[in-house]
């Protein structure tokens, strides 16, 4: 059965810190979009109160969530514990989307490790949060963070950066509009 909460406590702040990833899931405004489910990591999400988050999002092969949440704003945020004591945490609500030339990216972006790449910060006001048991997730164990991403990011040049999120960082798979602008 899954407990309500009215935001988020320390105890579950401190599930949410120990969580080596996340999901985040949007859907557009059309019944015939594609709903997007996108795993997160790489020490990109910050709590910032009670009700509010961030994170860190990296230019990558897609634009779902940013396109869905410029054209509505919804959102669900899940962690799963994979460790020996089984929970889920979702957190429904919300979500801003900030790019580089926006002032709040410039006010946000000093919290997250410097990244090469980072298209935008996605900020997460929160409305619903609520636990449930999660007895049928596996338990795995963390190896560590991959390198892949930083590998990738490094090995391109700045205008090389850019044409890979002029490619396919400007309209979601629906041919909804996401970033404004290409940025390293």
């Amino acid at each position: 059965m899954a407990t309500l909460y009215d935001e988020l406590n320390d105890k579950l702040k401190d599930f949410i810190r120990a969580q080596h990833m996340f999901f985040i899931s949007t859907a557009p405004l059309s019944q015939s979009g594609m709903v997007n489910c996108s795993p997160k990591g790489l020490d990109t999400l910050r709590i910032l109160d009670n009700r509010t988050l961030a994170y860190l999002d990296l230019t990558g092969s897609g634009v779902e969530t940013i396109a869905h949440l410029r054209e509505n704003g919804r959102f669900v945020l899940m962690f799963c514990s994979f460790t020996n004591k089984p929970l889920i945490l979702r957190l429904h609500g919300k979500g801003e989307v900030f790019e580089s030339r926006d002032p709040e990216f410039g006010e946000l972006y000093p919290l997250f490790p410097d990244m090469r790449g980072a298209r935008a910060i996605i900020k997460l006001n929160v409305h619903r949060v609520a636990d449930s048991c999660g007895w049928g997730v596996p338990q795995y164990e963390f190896v560590g963070n991959r390198d892949t991403y930083p590998r990738f990011a490094a090995a391109l040049s700045d205008d090389e950066l850019r044409d890979a999120q002029k490619k396919s960082n400007l309209k979601s798979l629906d041919a909804l509009p996401a970033l404004t602008e290409p940025s390293v």
